[in-house]
């Protein structure tokens, strides 16, 4: 019986690759195994019965709401075109410098990150503004498409982040799941709050160790990252002014989001909607809220919601039909049984999230793998919101691994005819071995996730 859950899993993953819709995959396949079991005796068809108050669950699930506010907010910062001015004014600054246009480019994507989230709006955005520009000042087109690529994907760890708050709900039940299966009735919760707070450090890590690598091949290969020539460098008397002008905007709204999370003064989701109130001042401000573009917004969000909130559904009958064929109990008892205990559990959780990487999107890694090994490596003593942390940097790198990164495919699709998909592959190889060494080092050091949530709580 409990193999009968591994069968399922695998049919997933078959379908997945062959590129059906994941939604429909997920809740299409479990209903398929459900007939075949109930035709065998290997599945008990009252587990469907918890259908209804699932969906019910997921619909009336407030920290959800956060999801399209954050999209909404994201997508009209997209529309208000400050990363122009950002990035004009980092590369003014940093420009003279060997590599400091790359610096730029990694300042302005975490500021993008933290302000929109969403990483193919910043992907696209900062393909479309730096990339002519970094191969015409002499770039090397591989450390130029990495650096895009991977300062994109920051948005995955700094808050606010959309798979922060997806997981944040996923590992919510999971560790009042963990804990009542401990004998514990009054169990502790996890919030969205928490993941935020965790992953500001390590979000801050990842930004200090890209800059170092970058700083180091300027140091190694001056011709691959080229100082601007200072003939070429707007030499303005103004230059700390634009710079501040152009920073303050994009910070005063990540503190009012971010600043009301941290201090209690609101959930996330009120904090959400700070931020699409804030994210359409902006965009008054820049001449750009208007009917055409809020028009455009509304659909995009709308769009992306809907497909979160299918793959939800479909994720939520897969995990009651994987549950009614044992595969809990199958999960439980591999990870259990691996030498070495904890760290052999988590690793071996680890190293097969970034093997589906390869060939999985993060919100199908989050709504499908984090409820079946959550709950087991919970129940070990495992910190929740290190556990979420170390889980959002693997998924961040599912959009940097090849044949199937998403970040990839954004660039490839807005990149010059002089980029070849080579080149992406390649300049990406350096960021993903960073942030494994990030993974590594908060493994090591779990402080660096668990030590501000703890000091602010």
């Amino acid at each position: 019986m409990e193999w009968m859950a591994f069968y399922l899993f695998a049919a997933v993953f078959v379908l997945l690759l062959f590129g059906y819709p994941v939604a429909f995959t997920l809740a299409g396949t479990a209903l398929a195994f459900t007939l075949i079991g109930e035709a065998t005796g290997t599945f008990d068809p009252a587990f469907l019965e918890a259908l209804p108050n699932r969906l019910y669950g997921i619909i009336s699930n407030q920290i959800l709401i956060a999801v399209p506010l954050f999209v909404f907010m994201g997508v009209m910062l997209e529309r208000s075109r400050i990363a122009e001015n950002l990035l004009e004014t980092m590369t003014r600054l940093f420009g003279p410098l060997r590599g400091g246009m790359g610096i730029s480019v990694t300042l302005v994507g975490m500021l993008l990150a933290a302000s929109t989230g969403i990483v193919g709006a910043t992907v696209v955005t900062m393909g479309l503004l730096s990339l002519p520009t970094m191969l015409k000042r002499g770039y090397d087109p591989k450390i130029s498409t990495g650096i895009i690529c991977a300062s994109g994907t920051l948005g995955q760890i700094i808050p606010p982040s959309i798979v922060l708050v997806l997981l944040g709900d996923v590992l919510s039940s999971a560790y009042q799941q963990a804990q009542l299966d401990m004998g514990i009735f009054s169990p502790e919760t996890i919030s969205v709050g928490d993941l935020f707070v965790g992953a500001v450090i390590p979000g801050l890590l990842l930004v200090g160790l890209y800059i170092l690598y970058m700083a180091f091949i300027a140091f190694l290969k001056p011709d691959a990252m080229p100082a601007i020539p200072k003939d070429a460098h707007n030499n303005s008397l103004h230059i700390v002014e634009d710079v501040l002008l152009s920073l303050l905007p994009p910070l005063l709204l990540i503190v009012a989001v971010l600043g009301s999370i941290i201090g209690g003064f609101a959930t996330p989701t009120e904090a959400a909607a700070i931020g699409a109130v804030g994210a359409m001042l902006l965009a008054a401000t820049k001449k750009q809220l208007n009917r055409a573009n809020l028009g455009e917004v509304v659909r995009s969000t709308t769009s992306v919601t809907s497909m979160v909130f299918m793959i939800l559904i479909g994720a939520s009958l897969f995990s009651l039909v994987f549950r009614g064929f044992g595969g809990d109990d199958l999960v439980q008892e591999l990870l259990s049984d691996l030498p070495g205990g904890t760290f052999t559990a988590v690793f071996a959780v680890m190293l097969v999230m970034f093997l589906l990487g390869f060939v999985l999107d993060f919100i199908e890694i989050t709504f499908v793998v984090v409820p079946i090994v959550g709950p087991v490596l919970l129940a070990m003593g495992i910190d929740p919101v290190w556990l979420g942390i170390m889980i959002a940097i693997n998924l961040q790198t599912s959009f940097l691994t090849p044949p199937f990164g998403f970040a990839l495919f954004y660039l490839r699709g807005v990149a010059p005819e002089s980029i070849k998909t080579t080149h992406i592959y390649k300049g990406v190889i350096p960021f993903i071995i960073i942030q494994i060494l990030a993974m590594a080092m908060i493994a090591y050091w779990p402080q660096l996730a668990t030590w501000l949530p703890t000091s602010i709580a």
